[in-house]
């Protein structure tokens, strides 16, 4: 039956019906449909900042100096005039960015040769802290030293800043010197309740931290060359037994003292071990190889085709990227060295592989390779299970995702037919994992049971687009060929140099008709317009 679209007609049918069960939410959410930012404001009078984005209460508005050197917080509000008309122009004082955000306060985060990340930023919900990053200037040719990985980038300091954005107070800072972590839309950071996990791909370590309510980053433990806390103790005392009896040996057939501490410096450093996480890993695929033949010489050419063969590819592999499946488990992604640095462009074209490694018992409990079914059929069946929200993110439940909207779903079926090769298909589903912490809107204006839109131009996805002339459309699934609402970045009347490139960005509140489209042109200022229910 088709409803009716007036909002006094869904208020009257809320009082006299109750949903059914588990579906209050989505009953309620359907009143966007006739909230919608219907009215815009064109090139806004706004400090030339670099704006993140809103936190995922909708309490900030988070931006960056254009030096990168300071963080300004905003709080939003909105305004006090209306209008009736289409034509209505509203008073030359609503039109400026404060008739919409109060700064809250400005707060000098960069020191030194640092600057802010501009692309990272999480939010702790629960405390209402949020993380920033700092970092010196990349070195791309910087020497392999200390146990270090031969082509990955150093950076001489990257430093973590946690604020309480109440007040802009610094609680805590991580410092992590001459290492690489991949800070792009925070990439190589992932946040889950309280666990942080940050992965130097520089060193190929994990490391675990709590964020606890005083608002101090605490370490937790850290995967990488060691599994287990007390790894290193007993390899290191293991060493040093082994170095004594070997000396008393020397001692004994010689009185050279010279050249046994020369012999035992070259024991200690040819004993090198493949790292902890490396050697669960080949247990890992050496037992499920092993398993799979019960006949003895069966089995043995198995293991030489399928483990020897690829022994020193599987050595190789680096993590490139990780994230929290929960609070005990991480999916880790493993690669070559060429792919790791490219994560986010061409990583379907290097082999890559998928492990789920438990953190309590450090053992690795699944490994995939990135064109292996078994894992895509997880991917599509039950995609919101790997985007891991924490429990109080309770409106992050409701991004749309193939394993929850009808309409996704028939879009990735549609993408899949089209596809000439499964394999390649199944490969370019599978580098979005592991997924990107907080780089999805909750806005219900991407939610694809209430609109549909162009995802090339615009989406829930925090990226920069592509930008044209021609205003974004947002189209009513119930009724298909209804126009509720169009976005359009940039200049009004359109630019006028039409080759010149390009970009926009989408800053959408998690729950208010209001959004920011800030369009970008090489040399040239910021367009910012405010899009927002008039």
């Amino acid at each position: 039956m088709l409803r009716n679209n007036n909002v006094v007609a869904r208020i009257f049918q809320r009082q006299i019906q109750t949903p059914p069960p588990g579906t209050s939410v989505h009953c309620a959410r359907r009143f966007y449909e006739n909230l919608v930012p219907n009215f815009t404001i064109y090139d806004v009078e706004c400090p030339d900042h670099s704006f993140r984005k809103f936190t995922d209460d909708g309490q900030y508005l988070i931006s960056f100096s254009r030096n990168f050197l300071d963080l300004i917080v905003y709080r939003p509000t909105w305004l006090s005039y209306s209008y009736k008309e289409e034509d209505c122009h509203l008073p030359s004082r609503a039109k400026r960015f404060d008739s919409f955000f109060t700064q809250l306060y400005c707060v000098s985060l960069a020191s030194s040769n640092e600057v802010i990340c501009k692309d990272f930023f999480l939010y702790v919900n629960t405390n209402q802290f949020g993380l920033f990053a700092t970092s010196t200037s990349q070195i791309h040719d910087a020497p392999a030293i200390g146990g270090a990985i031969q082509g990955v980038p150093s950076i001489e300091k990257i430093t973590f800043h946690l604020l309480r954005l109440e007040d802009g107070v610094i609680l805590d800072e991580k410092v992590f010197y001459n290492d690489f972590i991949n800070l792009a839309y925070n990439m190589g950071v992932f946040l889950y309740d309280d666990l942080l996990a940050v992965v130097s791909l520089r060193y190929q370590t994990i490391y675990i931290l709590q964020i606890r309510e005083s608002g101090n980053l605490v370490d937790v433990r850290a995967i990488g060359a060691f599994c287990r806390e007390d790894d290193e103790l007993f390899l290191n005392s293991n060493s040093q037994c082994m170095a004594v009896a070997d000396n008393s040996k020397l001692h004994q057939s010689s009185g050279n003292h010279v050249d046994i501490a020369v012999h035992s410096n070259q024991l200690n450093s040819d004993n090198s071990f493949l790292s902890g996480i490396k050697q669960r890993l080949l247990s890992f695929i050496f037992q499920g190889i092993w398993s799979e033949e019960t006949d003895k010489f069966q089995r043995v050419q198995c293991l030489k085709k399928k483990f020897y063969f690829h022994f020193q590819d599987y050595v190789d592999l680096i993590i490139w990227k990780v994230q929290f499946l929960d609070r005990h488990h991480l999916l880790i992604k493993f690669g070559s060295v060429d792919g790791g640095l490219q994560v986010s462009r061409s990583a379907d074209h290097h082999a890559s592989f998928f492990a789920v490694y438990n953190m309590e018992t450090t053992e690795i409990v699944a490994f995939y390779q990135n064109s292996a079914d078994e894992l895509y059929l997880l991917f599509e069946q039950f995609c919101d299970h790997f985007y891991a929200m924490s429990r109080n993110s309770s409106y992050m439940n409701f991004i749309s995702s193939h394993s929850n909207n009808i309409h996704a779903r028939e879009q990735l079926r549609s993408i899949k037919n089209k596809a000439s090769s499964l394999s390649q298909f199944v490969k370019k589903m599978l580098t979005s994992l592991p997924f990107s912490c907080q780089s999805l809107s909750p806005s219900p204006y991407f939610d694809q049971s209430l609109f549909r839109y162009d995802e090339k131009l615009i989406s829930a996805t925090d990226r920069h687009r592509p930008s044209t002339d021609h205003p974004i459309k947002f189209i009513s699934r119930r009724q298909p060929h209804t126009l509720k609402f169009k976005i359009k970045p940039g200049p009004e009347a359109g630019s006028l140099d039409g080759r010149t490139k390009k970009v926009s960005s989408f800053l959408f509140h998690p729950f208010l008709p209001l959004a920011l489209s800030i369009q970008q042109t090489l040399f040239l200022q910021s367009s910012v317009n405010i899009h927002f229910r008039g």
